[in-house]
């Protein structure tokens, strides 16, 4: 977002950052509540929007109340929680109390942030809050669209990556999102995220319905749960920054399904923590979540693509990121994922490279499940994209898509369902590079190939795109050796699952033999 040919996202963070710095903080004490001030100041600015909308409509028989600014969606601040009061505050106030304060008070008006808002600015020195209400402040009062929810992003973005694992536990990277998005297509219905965080994945899709010329508040209904109850707060705050309503609950997803999920969703999107370990599976044995039974290894991958498989109905999508490990995973998770491409219900497949998330370096691969695809020619196929060579440098450490990276592969997806590609973000070069003039699916070694169901369990039921797609054709002279040493380590990787499968085998059948004595 640039105003003025400014960066005010990166300036707001430069300033901020550099009063973190000063105060000695960590970024873990000081993120919510500079986060809370990013919200105060929307707020604000909304109110202050309104109110000059409503100056000469009250009368002195019925004044202007919090009621005429509720009814227009926007949050009604007292006299205490406006920015202004605030910003006046002379020096000897115990400035960290009268922010509270507000937030106290901006919560008794407005229920549905009931204990949402950050109250701990007490422990902040009286100077330090001052430069960050300035700080706020500065934001130009002339923004349009989106823009404090840019601001919220960027700063939840930065605080990840400060933060390091914690960070990645509320945070998934925008890119990310939104590709999930992009191929999901949530324009209208009842949207699901068991393991919410702060909110991302209904944040991209509200942006993505309003993107295409609808509105996202009347489109989408908003459902998300989450086991940290600070990041249940993030959550709801950065839903309130971008205007919109959501019921998110605090509650773990292995344990309590609070929406009552099963057969519920129009879509699910997740990013759920992989490779978990010691997850109590007795507490879930009758739990309908699970029609394809739990797994016996001590992993809840298997346990996450279950959960998002059953909470969708009989017409629902689900896209989420899951480890690398789970499109080749063998015993029971095998038998779980034959099942599921056996109901045809796996649509698309998508290897990400590495380096794409803040707290791990590794690669991952993106799921995408289409309940509503039985009848149509997609129903015994898979997509799969191989997405690992695509991609900018964002900075020395970390890779990301571009907005026409993201639109290309995502109309690699619609010519597979025969949808028209896109071109909001200027990818037609790239697809009619690819596809053609009058772009339609063709299978692209390197990129993207559709394999059928035969064809998969031809492969051990796999689902790792590396299998399918194969490498793109060059020229002898042109020698990567990067690129050669991943196409190596693919090969590897195939080569030592089947070895585990066949010790697996083999001693199966050596303690059946053994048996029989």
């Amino acid at each position: 977002m640039n105003h003025n040919g400014n960066d005010i996202e990166s300036r707001l963070w430069a300033s901020a950052d550099e009063f973190r710095a000063n105060s000695k903080l960590k970024s873990s004490e000081y993120s919510t509540p500079v986060l809370g001030l990013v919200f105060l100041r929307y707020a604000d600015h909304k109110f202050q929007e309104t109110s000059k909308e409503l100056e000469g409509t009250g009368s002195r028989r019925r004044k202007i109340g919090a009621a005429d600014y509720q009814e227009r969606g926007v949050l009604y601040l007292p006299e205490i929680a406006r920015f202004g009061t605030l910003l006046n505050l002379p020096e000897k106030e115990n400035i960290g109390e009268a922010i509270n304060n507000a937030m106290r008070a901006i919560e008794a008006e407005n229920t549905d942030l009931a204990d949402v808002l950050p109250k701990t600015y007490n422990h902040f020195e009286n100077s330090l809050l001052k430069e960050l209400l300035k700080t706020m402040n500065s934001i130009p009062m002339d923004i349009e669209g989106d823009a404090f929810g840019r601001i919220y992003e960027y700063f939840l973005g930065h605080f990840a990556m400060s933060e390091g694992q914690k960070g990645g536990e509320f945070f998934t990277p925008i890119s990310i999102v939104q590709l999930i998005v992009a191929i999901m297509e949530p324009f209208r219905g009842r949207i699901y995220d068991p393991a919410c965080g702060s909110g991302g994945m209904f944040v991209q899709s509200a942006r993505f319905v309003s993107e295409h010329k609808k509105n996202a508040g009347d489109a989408l209904s908003i459902y998300g749960q989450e086991k940290v109850a600070e990041t249940v707060r993030l959550g709801k705050m950065n839903l309130a920054v971008h205007g919109l309503c959501g019921d998110i609950r605090e509650g773990n997803a292995y344990y309590e399904d609070l929406h009552k999920s099963v057969d519920k969703f129009d879509f699910v999107m997740a990013n759920p923590p992989f490779n978990v370990d010691k997850v109590n599976k007795e507490r879930l044995k009758e739990d309908p979540r699970f029609p394809f039974g739990l797994p016996r290894t001590d992993n809840a991958n298997y346990i996450w693509i279950q959960i998002f498989f059953s909470s969708l109905n009989e017409t629902g999508r689900a896209g989420f990121v899951m480890a690398n490990s789970a499109s080749d995973a063998r015993s029971s998770e095998l038998d779980i994922r034959q099942q599921l491409i056996a109901m045809r219900a796996v649509d698309v497949m998508v290897a990400v490279g590495s380096n794409f998330f803040y707290t791990v370096t590794l690669p991952c691969t993106l799921w995408f499940l289409d309940r509503g695809k039985s009848g149509t020619p997609r129903e015994d196929n898979v997509l799969f994209i191989d997405a690992r060579h695509l991609f900018r440098q964002k900075d020395r450490a970390h890779r990301e898509w571009s907005a026409d990276q993201i639109e290309f592969l995502a109309n690699i997806v619609r010519l597979y369902r025969a949808e028209e590609p896109e071109d909001l973000h200027e990818s037609a070069r790239m697809t009619a590079e690819h596809f053609g003039k009058k772009p339609k699916y063709k299978d692209i070694p390197g990129l993207c190939k559709v394999a059928t169901v035969a064809e998969i369990e031809a492969q051990g039921w796999s689902l790792n795109p590396g299998r399918y797609v194969g490498v793109a054709d060059r020229e002898e002279d042109d020698f990567d050796f990067k690129e050669r040493l991943e196409e190596l380590n693919e090969e590897l990787e195939t080569l030592n699952t089947e070895a585990r499968d066949l010790e697996e085998r083999i001693a199966e059948n050596v303690a059946k033999l053994l048996e029989g004595e």
